[in-house]
């Protein structure tokens, strides 16, 4: 059996995601556009749709691949491809606090809910949840 002459394993490899800082704001330029998550696929896949109206096929770049993690529900910069209009490539997922910057500088229509996790959570006051109690199902 080999002697271990590193120190650690992969998460030591992998070193400590220290990109806290604030980074400049990206706004598209022509042959891009932002779009939302609708639902992933797999293998580096999902679907968006674009502010231009159009659902997208896209493909997260390699880059991002494995360091950043993109969830549905999330606002992202995709580059449009010109030989095919149904599918594009993520370039950049903006963070909720850039989402909601560019929310205000007019970038993104008002319909857009650029942070659907935090308003779940917060969803106290809900009226589409459906609540049941188990007391209510006793008595029918």
């Amino acid at each position: 059996m080999p002697k271990n002459k590193g120190k650690g394993g992969k998460n030591r490899r992998r070193g400590k995601n220290e990109n806290e800082e604030k980074r400049e704001l990206i706004f598209k330029e022509d042959g891009q556009e932002y779009a939302q998550v609708l639902r992933m696929l797999g293998n580096g896949r999902l679907e968006a749709q674009c502010i231009d109206g159009t659902k997208r096929l896209c493909h997260i770049r390699g880059k991002m691949r494995k360091k950043v993690w993109v969830n549905a529900g999330d606002i992202v910069l995709v580059g449009l491809r010109d030989y095919q209009d149904a599918k594009a490539d993520v370039i950049l997922k903006y963070m909720a606090d850039e989402a909601r910057s560019l929310k205000q500088y007019g970038e993104l229509p008002e319909h857009i809910r650029v942070n659907d996790t935090d308003a779940m959570m917060e969803g106290e006051d809900n009226e589409n949840a459906e609540y049941f109690d188990f007391d209510d199902l006793a008595e029918i």
